[in-house]
């Protein structure tokens, strides 16, 4: 079951039979009975404060509560409540008395049990039955490949000078939210901002003209396929969703035509396709959750190909499991697959994960790396590592982040997130020292093997948590001239490793 949102408002309930309704099939409950499931040990959390961070609420409930909290379930940004899951139903007891009347920034919390979520997917098929005529259950008239494109690649029909112009247009109005923002939080910076804006057209900052590379198409140097059904043929299909399971999609599209993927995926794809149908295993099933081929990702370099075969061994023997490890290898390297040219292939299970787990890879065949070039530096790069997905984009980012940051030769920078290091070790050659810091393992290894291959000897790389060893890293610095450059995950750096940059007074540069 996915993380589906339940936004209506729920209540208190008694303990509910959800196995009652008629069969499996139209009953959006049955995934409760089918496999464990946190659903079925939800509460809502009310009286919330008016301004929280989800983190800070995590650590309130896991650190200073001690619970065991499974899930947190977000409604909106600072929701008055919150959706919370836990593993039993004893863990879930023990939540509800300790956060009633529990105080926090000044509110008494309340807690009680909630409704577990409908699939979404047996959900839309009831509505779709009962709302047949219904507008927003037509189709829309676009073919699989339009459909699939549009949920890939919106801009797939929009010439590349007008995608230009589209994004810079976005990004004046981010910036113009940006400097009213400012100055609205800072009544000592409006003048300042005024000046700003007469001298940038309305912005607080003078706006560049966007840098791109001339490679606009095969782009992407690692993709995840889903394997599942094609919607229309209903044959297994490795490709990728035409939407998303929450709105009720567990459709697969082939990738043939799709711009952004390269000629050597899109070869492997079609190959590891064959093979999938001719196995005889079958492919997952995301609402009944059987089945077991699941996902493909491919990570590609000039002349280089990882392939990483993620499956649910569901009650695979050993020996079944050990099979398919040999038959596959087999396939891509004496058999028909022999045309991808893989050089690299992983096993992973992709079974039901702890929060905070990684999924973990088993080497099966080849080298145990791609290796990329940025910059005339070589990269090494692992099945779990990150890298930039458009490798000609990247130079060029980051060409104009040292361009920018104009380090010079008694310069420190801390690279914050920093993956392989790339980022920083790019910066080596132009600054005293590099300082990088990054929360997988794996990834600081790569980092100092990628330091150590380009000769790179002004660097060192520490794994943790931004939020935990910022502070001390930046004081060993060896001068007083520290530019930070920060590239984070999508959710951005924790609240304290913010606080902790703003109190670096070394820091010139950001």
């Amino acid at each position: 079951m996915t993380d589906e949102i339940n936004t209506n408002l729920s209540t208190k309930i008694e303990e509910t039979d959800y196995s009652n309704d008629k069969n499996a099939e139209d009953n959006p409950y049955a995934y409760l009975e089918r496999d464990f499931s946190s659903e079925n040990f939800k509460i809502e959390v009310k009286n919330l404060p008016k301004y929280y961070g989800i983190n800070e609420f995590r650590k309130l409930l896991n650190e200073k509560l001690k619970l065991a909290s499974n899930k947190i379930k977000v409604i909106r940004k600072n929701s008055p409540f919150i959706f919370v899951c836990f593993r039993s139903n004893e863990d879930r007891e023990n939540a509800i008395k300790a956060i009633t009347n529990f105080k926090w920034k000044g509110k008494l919390l309340t807690a009680i049990k909630a409704k577990p979520a409908p699939d979404p997917l047996v959900k839309k098929r009831k509505d779709i039955e009962n709302n047949g005529s219904n507008k927003k259950f037509k189709h829309d008239g676009r073919s699989l490949v339009e459909r699939l494109k549009s949920s890939t690649v919106p801009l797939w029909n929009v010439p590349y000078e007008e995608q230009l112009k589209m994004k810079e247009e976005e990004i004046r109005k981010i910036l113009t939210k940006f400097g009213n923002d400012l100055a609205h939080q800072n009544s000592e910076l409006q003048e300042w901002l005024q000046t700003q804006k007469e001298t940038y057209d309305g912005l607080p900052c003078e706006l560049l003209t966007i840098r791109h590379s001339e490679n606009i198409n095969g782009y992407r140097n690692k993709c995840e396929f889903t394997v599942g059904l094609n919607e229309e043929t209903k044959l297994p299909t490795v490709g990728f969703r035409i939407g998303s399971y929450v709105n009720g999609v567990t459709g697969i599209g082939p990738i043939d035509d799709l711009p952004h993927i390269p000629d050597s995926m899109k070869i492997a794809v079609t190959l590891y396709e064959k093979f999938v149908r001719s196995y005889k295993l079958e492919v997952y099933n995301p609402e009944l959750q059987t089945g077991h081929f699941r996902q493909l990702t491919a990570r590609s370099a000039k002349d280089q190909l990882m392939l990483v075969f993620g499956m649910h061994p569901q009650n695979l023997s050993t020996e079944a499991i050990a099979k398919f490890k040999e038959d596959v290898v087999e396939y891509f390297v004496g058999g028909e697959g022999k045309e991808a040219n893989v050089t690299s292939m992983y096993y992973q299970e992709l079974t039901k994960k702890l929060s905070g787990e990684d999924y973990v890879t088993e080497h099966l065949h080849g080298d145990t790396h791609i290796h990329e070039k940025i910059l005339d530096l070589n990269f090494r790069i692992s099945p779990a590592a990150f890298f930039q997905i458009n490798t000609a984009a990247a130079e060029i980012l980051y060409k104009s982040a040292i361009e920018l940051a104009c380090p010079s030769q008694s310069s420190t920078v801390v690279d914050i997130c920093c993956g392989t290091g790339t980022i920083g070790l790019c910066f080596a050659k132009s600054c005293e020292q590099v300082l990088g810091l990054e929360l997988i393992t794996q990834a600081v290894d790569d980092a100092k093997e990628n330091a150590k291959a380009n000769g790179i000897e002004n660097s060192e790389f520490f794994a943790g948590k931004a939020e935990d060893i910022l502070s001390s890293i930046c004081y060993r610095a060896k001068s007083d001239d520290v530019i930070g450059i920060i590239d984070p995950p999508r959710a951005g750096l924790h609240q304290k490793a913010v606080i902790h940059l703003r109190k670096v007074r070394k820091m010139k540069k950001l």
